[in-house]
């Protein structure tokens, strides 16, 4: 089939309220399990929120990195899928209501923040250029207004689109595509450093931006595939999608897996060759008592599941085996996060608490919510992307 001949089948059709209904059942039982979990212990709380934090703007800042990645790189495949990577990330907006809670305690879970412990601790005091609170919330503020106009206008142009047909819109969504990218790589390393790393303030390591992004990545593409996945097989999307266009879903979280696993490996044998007391100590907090299989279990859960699951060709096609390792996939990440934040609190080793369940329930309603309201009566592809026509004829 050519290019010139292929009509795009593409029938509007307004998202389904069940999507609405389960995301307000949800977020509102989440919200409840919230309140309990404070009123049960709220520093524990208040350091599952900066988990579920760092999840949730990972499944947006992902997202916006693959459709950013689409228009830097010129790919085909993914033109179908994007409009839903956008509605994606849109949870961006939303993402700071996760760190209400750790702002709140914000003393309770940032040793740092205390000016006596500074004034006595002398690794602190030649961080406090920038480990003080005021800097702190400048920069992070700085940080999700920029993130957020790139959104705005990279979003506006594809909407635009869709009426204009304008092609001039794709390549000034390349250049700001190109600017987000350059941009991401700096900001998240913050982040990531700001919410995650500085909990345990004393640690130095120099690749932990690289290994939260690698995450992030998987986050948002496995959010961005089950989604697609699913509205596809629903008849959201277009007539005519193949298993092959599903093939880069499975590709990309395959090597992006394996990816996580070579920054983790690589974060961990450079600090255990070096042999640094100021390096060591985090590590040796993660292997010892519970904590020592809440670790081994990381290596089972986002490596080797995941590795084995989409290992053959057929699985990176087969859209029933994409769903399930999304969603495994997606556990994995917060599972990872989980390791990254927890030990923190609780030194003398891994204690089970379901209330620790409110935060995710609560990122689900809150997510399927965002994304109903931003998606429900737009369209769910880019229907006069240049790109498209060719989109649909991609084979492997």
């Amino acid at each position: 089939m050519s290019t010139d001949n292929f009509i795009v089948e593409y029938e509007k059709k307004i998202l389904p309220k069940k999507i609405f209904t389960f995301g307000l059942i949800f977020a509102v039982v989440g919200l409840a399990l919230i309140v309990i979990a404070f009123l049960n212990d709220a520093v524990r709380a208040s350091f599952v929120s900066v988990v579920t934090f760092a999840f949730v703007l990972s499944i947006a800042l992902g997202a916006m990195f693959m459709v950013a990645i689409e228009y830097v790189a010129g790919a085909v495949w993914s033109v179908p899928f994007r409009r839903i990577a956008e509605f994606l990330g849109a949870v961006l907006f939303i993402a700071p209501i996760f760190i209400i809670p750790a702002i709140l305690n914000f003393h309770s879970i940032f040793h740092w923040s205390h000016q006596e412990v500074v004034a006595k601790d002398a690794i602190l005091q030649a961080k406090a250029p920038y480990l003080n609170e005021t800097f702190f919330y400048v920069r992070n503020i700085g940080i999700f207004i920029i993130w957020w106009i790139f959104y705005l206008l990279m979003k506006r142009n594809s909407m635009k689109q869709d009426f204009t047909g304008n092609a001039k819109l794709s390549k000034q969504n390349t250049v700001l595509s190109a600017l987000f990218l350059i941009f991401l790589g700096i900001s998240i390393t913050i982040v990531s450093i700001d919410w995650l790393m500085s909990l345990a303030p004393h640690w130095f390591s120099t690749i932990f931006g690289v290994y939260y992004f690698s995450g992030t990545v998987i986050a948002g593409l496995a959010a961005w595939a089950f989604v697609s996945i699913k509205f596809n097989e629903k008849g959201y999307l277009l007539k005519g999608i193949k298993s092959d266009h599903y093939y880069s879903f499975g590709a990309l979280m395959f090597a992006f897996v394996n990816f996580w696993a070579y920054i983790a490996f690589s974060q961990f044998l450079l600090i255990w060759y070096a042999n640094l007391p100021e390096e060591t100590f985090w590590f040796i907090a993660r292997g010892e008592g519970t904590w020592l299989y809440f670790s081994l279990g990381l290596i089972f859960v986002h490596l080797i599941v995941p590795y084995f699951m989409i290992l053959p060709q057929p699985a990176k096609m087969d859209p029933k085996r994409l769903k399930i390792v999304s969603i495994w996939l997606l556990f994995a990440h917060f599972y990872d996060l989980y390791w990254l934040v927890m030990p923190t609190f609780d030194k003398d080793g891994y204690k089970f608490c379901f209330l620790d369940f409110s935060f995710p329930i609560f990122a689900i309603g809150a997510i399927m919510l965002i994304f109903y309201f931003v998606g429900r009566n737009k369209n769910l592809v880019p229907i006069q992307d240049p790109k498209l026509k060719q989109a649909m004829n991609f084979r492997l």
